[in-house]
């Protein structure tokens, strides 16, 4: 069976009628007409109204309009069952972008929710190590307060402390109320007690033996002559905030706290026993040699011995 197109061509031909007179008769713009005797159904109009224009070329011509419908669906049924294809693979494309763009959003947002449950988890673990820390130095402090509480006392005791003059640039902090920044003036006859000074000194040159896990304990440094006058003088000055228990030959234990910056003087004539609570806090000299450090930043030392 000949085209649809092909068909009004021959029958209008027939009838000596123009395109432009169908088109004039027929109200249907004049490219339509040529397209559908064409067979150029890509430039129609949707199928629907492309029906339309095959009824009213028909009647135009006189022709049956059922039959012209016929020939049209055999003419153009492959090329509109192609476009409904493409119209549906066009819908579900859309879909398909729409679904991988909800995905994505699914994605970012599982993604921030496990870096906030990652950063908050982490504030947790540090917020239990800084605990941690805490608790372990508040114990340290009270087995040293046990421990020196249950020393003999000594008989002899020298009248309160008095602080050795400062020059003009240094600034001697005001002793506070025990414990915080009291020095325990319980020690022998003979032996002065602490000073602490805020005044910096320049930092002293020494060898730090490697620090263990625990506490620090049984360090015992000999062999340091006497001063001048035969005794033993022990300067201590802290770069970071550290708690310190001296006992002078066989005096009573004398405690202090020193911030950073301050310092800290006593004379004996013997020997030093010293419990620290931040062993690498402290820079220590013996007659005014420096000392080895103590230990690590952060380390309880205990019962460090300083003698001749």
């Amino acid at each position: 069976m000949e085209s649809v197109g092909e068909f009004f061509r021959q029958v209008r031909e027939t009838k000596g009628l123009t395109v432009d007179e169908v088109a004039a008769k027929t109200r249907i713009r004049s490219d339509f007409v040529k397209a559908l005797e064409d067979g150029n159904f890509a430039k129609l109009p949707d199928q629907v109204f492309a029906r339309g224009f095959v009824r009213s070329y028909a009647r135009s011509l006189g022709l049956d309009e059922e039959d012209a419908i016929h020939r049209f669906v055999q003419s153009a049924g492959a090329f509109y069952e192609k476009q409904d294809e493409r119209e549906r693979l066009k819908v579900r494309q859309v879909e398909e972008e729409r679904k991988r763009q909800a995905n994505r959003k699914a994605v970012a947002v599982a993604i921030g929710i496990a870096v906030l449950t990652l950063i908050f988890l982490l504030s947790r673990e540090q917020s239990s190590v800084l605990r941690r820390g805490t608790s372990e130095l508040t114990s340290n402090k009270r087995s040293t307060h046990t421990a020196k509480d249950t020393a003999e006392p000594s008989t002899h005791q020298d009248p309160d402390p008095t602080p050795i003059p400062a020059k003009s640039s240094e600034v001697v902090p005001p002793v506070a109320s025990k414990p915080a920044a009291e020095v325990r003036a319980n020690e022998p006859a003979g032996a002065h007690a602490p000073t602490v000074a805020a005044k910096p000194e320049p930092d002293l040159v020494s060898t730090a033996s490697p620090g263990t896990d625990g506490p620090l304990g049984g360090i015992s440094i000999d062999g340091v002559g006497a001063s001048s006058d035969g005794q033993l003088v022990l300067d201590l000055e802290a770069n970071e905030l550290s708690w310190v228990v001296v006992q002078v030959d066989s005096g009573s234990p004398q405690e202090a706290l020193l911030r950073p910056g301050e310092k800290a003087h006593w004379k004996g004539q013997d020997q030093f026993i010293l419990t620290l609570g931040n062993a690498g806090g402290v820079k220590a000299e013996l007659n005014g040699k420096p000392l080895k450090p103590f230990g690590p930043s952060g380390k309880v030392a205990r019962d460090v011995v300083i003698k001749r």
